[in-house]
Protein backbone atom coordinates (compact mmCIF):
# COMPACT_ATOMS: atom_id res chain seq x y z
CA UNK A 1 0.00 0.00 0.00
CA UNK A 2 1.76 3.24 -0.83
CA UNK A 3 1.97 6.30 1.69
CA UNK A 4 -1.13 8.46 1.40
CA UNK A 5 -0.89 12.14 -0.28
CA UNK A 6 -1.32 15.11 2.49
CA UNK A 7 -3.51 17.92 0.94
CA UNK A 8 -0.92 20.68 1.33
CA UNK A 9 -3.45 23.37 1.53
CA UNK A 10 -5.25 22.28 4.39
CA UNK A 11 -1.90 21.28 6.33
CA UNK A 12 -0.92 25.17 5.81
CA UNK A 13 -3.77 26.33 7.48
CA UNK A 14 -4.37 23.78 10.11
CA UNK A 15 -2.01 22.68 13.26
CA UNK A 16 -2.67 19.81 15.72
CA UNK A 17 -2.21 20.72 19.64
CA UNK A 18 -1.58 18.83 22.10
CA UNK A 19 -4.61 17.12 22.75
CA UNK A 20 -5.01 15.97 19.07
CA UNK A 21 -7.64 18.94 18.43
CA UNK A 22 -7.01 21.11 15.05
CA UNK A 23 -6.17 25.20 15.87
CA UNK A 24 -7.20 27.32 13.01
CA UNK A 25 -6.83 30.95 12.29
CA UNK A 26 -10.30 32.80 11.65
CA UNK A 27 -11.19 34.17 8.01
CA UNK A 28 -12.31 38.01 7.21
CA UNK A 29 -9.00 39.84 8.69
CA UNK A 30 -7.96 40.24 5.12
CA UNK A 31 -9.82 43.03 3.18
CA UNK A 32 -12.52 45.74 3.65
CA UNK A 33 -11.30 46.30 7.01
CA UNK A 34 -11.85 49.90 6.82
CA UNK A 35 -15.88 48.92 8.32
CA UNK A 36 -14.99 46.63 10.89
CA UNK A 37 -14.35 47.91 14.33
CA UNK A 38 -10.96 47.28 16.25
CA UNK A 39 -12.76 44.82 18.55
CA UNK A 40 -13.50 42.84 15.62
CA UNK A 41 -10.43 43.05 13.50
CA UNK A 42 -8.61 42.33 17.07
CA UNK A 43 -10.68 39.18 17.93
CA UNK A 44 -10.04 38.03 14.36
CA UNK A 45 -6.39 37.81 15.30
CA UNK A 46 -6.61 35.16 18.04
CA UNK A 47 -6.83 31.68 16.59
CA UNK A 48 -9.57 28.76 17.56
CA UNK A 49 -10.37 25.19 17.25
CA UNK A 50 -12.35 23.63 14.42
CA UNK A 51 -15.45 23.32 14.99
CA UNK A 52 -16.53 19.15 15.14
CA UNK A 53 -18.26 18.72 12.22
CA UNK A 54 -15.34 19.29 10.00
CA UNK A 55 -12.62 17.85 12.09
CA UNK A 56 -12.97 14.28 11.12
CA UNK A 57 -12.44 15.26 7.43
CA UNK A 58 -9.49 17.65 8.37
CA UNK A 59 -7.95 14.87 9.97
CA UNK A 60 -8.84 12.90 6.93
CA UNK A 61 -6.97 14.74 4.48
CA UNK A 62 -4.28 15.48 6.67
CA UNK A 63 -3.20 11.73 7.18
CA UNK A 64 0.31 12.58 9.21
CA UNK A 65 -0.28 15.90 10.55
Amino acid sequence: MPKMKTKRSAAKRFKKTGSGKLKRNKAYKSHILTKKSPKRKRNLRKSTITDKTNEKNMKKIMPYL
